[in-house]
């Protein structure tokens, strides 16, 4: 475990054989680095998987205070760095939601840092300075009400179209439980400061990408579809790969079959 930078805290864990190939996993908004471990075990006798709790979430939690406008694209330099002390050689990369736009921002500005990259129901951020300003202030909302209310956030947030398909799944009980916050503060600043309305967008960097990437989106996500699409247009290298019958949480709908396309796309590329 390490904690990369005092203000950036980031905490890493791993699962399997370090002399196994390796995948860094990066979690979605009120999550944790825990939330892989199911995949992780699965995967654990191939790949040695490196679980991070990112800023806010897990235990790395992330006082207020220190977050400021630049803390995406910071949290991003802090997990290069973090990395590096972790491996001596280049990765796969898995991201989702809102580890799936740092894992695409780290594959853009590090791409000598990995060998292929899976990107999960997310997005190169908003394109326009007015965009991201109200989206600024649509979370700004989101994470007053969830510093006042916790437990009536969580319940609002669920009940989102986002998130149909995950709530009608068995695993739903367990994993709206293990969303209880434990420091609404934490959380709300990731909100403020990881939120997509704070990410620099990425659009103009997909023509340059390098590296082999998997655009993963579930088929009743349309939004995520339609990105998807868009992002396969502009970005070298890319796939796009619709999960049948799957919302936002595909991952975690269809786990076996997620590891088995993962498993697939990433044994296509050199990993070390």
């Amino acid at each position: 475990m390490t904690a990369p930078s005092p203000d950036i805290p980031l905490r890493f864990f791993t699962v399997g054989d370090h002399s196994l190939p390796r995948i860094l996993f990066l979690h979605g908004f009120l999550g944790s680095g825990g939330d892989w471990l199911p995949i992780a075990r699965l995967l654990e006798n191939r790949y040695c998987c490196i679980l991070v709790d990112l800023p806010g979430h897990g235990e790395a939690c992330t006082p207020a205070a220190v977050a400021d406008e630049g803390f995406f694209m910071q949290t991003v330099e802090a997990l290069a760095a973090g990395l590096r002390r972790q491996v001596d050689g280049p990765c796969a990369l898995v991201g989702y939601s809102m580890g799936g736009r740092i894992a695409l921002a780290l594959a853009l500005r590090h791409p000598e840092m990995f060998t292929s990259a899976v990107i999960i129901s997310s997005s190169p951020g908003l394109r326009t300075e007015e965009e991201r300003r109200q989206r600024r202030l649509h979370d700004d909302r989101l994470a007053a009400e969830l510093e006042h209310d916790p437990d009536g956030f969580l319940e609002r947030w669920y009940r989102l179209p986002l998130f149909e398909t995950l709530a009608a799944h068995p695993a739903f009980p367990a994993i709206f439980e293990s969303r209880r916050i434990a420091d609404p503060r934490a959380i709300a600043a990731s909100l403020r400061f990881l939120g997509t309305g704070s990410q620099p967008p990425l659009w103009d960097e997909l023509a340059g990408n390098r590296l082999p990437i998997m655009f993963f989106a579930g088929e009743k996500d349309a939004k995520f579809v339609e990105i998807g699409r868009q992002m396969v247009n502009l970005c070298p290298g890319s796939t796009l790969e619709i999960f049948h019958g799957c919302g936002h949480t595909l991952h975690v709908e269809e786990r076996a079959r997620f590891v088995e396309r993962l498993s697939l796309f990433i044994n296509t590329q050199k990993l070390s």
